[in-house]
């Protein structure tokens, strides 16, 4: 394999795990929505604010996967890095309060999935777009 070979397929690896990323979150968003009363049961929370957190992974990760060829892969990056790590301090809040006896662990978990789809996507949505390349541009395209 040519060392362009070799890139090509990194670049086309992130690209899978960017839109596998928009996937996730649609199905949890879907999960959501679908399970309001019964997870919401399960975590303490109401099922409004499961709905709503359904909603707002549909919302974030649909623009993830539509924005995925014209946004920098390195923009993704930092930004999943980011929600990822807000990810795991919630959980690991959440987790805390709980085995401490509070019932707002669920909800702390829950509410950072209603507020942080919305932040990464605007944050993408507002992000530079991607500059086009010789061999991305359409032939109609200014050269």
């Amino acid at each position: 394999m040519t060392q362009a070979q070799g890139a090509a397929s990194s670049a086309t690896r992130r690209l899978v795990g960017i839109i596998a990323d928009g996937v996730v979150k649609v199905l949890l968003g879907v999960a959501f929505i679908v399970g309001a009363a019964r997870l919401g049961d399960l975590l303490g929370v109401s099922a409004w604010l499961m709905v709503v957190s359904g909603v707002a992974l549909l919302i974030g990760g649909g623009i993830e996967i539509r924005n995925v060829r014209s946004r920098p892969v390195s923009t993704y990056t930092r930004l999943m890095v980011a929600y990822d790590s807000g990810w795991v301090l919630a959980t690991l809040v959440g987790l805390l309060m709980a085995w401490r006896g509070s019932g707002a662990g669920g909800e702390v978990w829950v509410g950072y999935q209603a507020a942080a789809p919305i932040t990464l996507a605007a944050l993408l949505v507002a992000a530079a777009p991607l500059r086009p390349t010789p061999d991305t541009r359409t032939p109609n395209s200014a050269a």
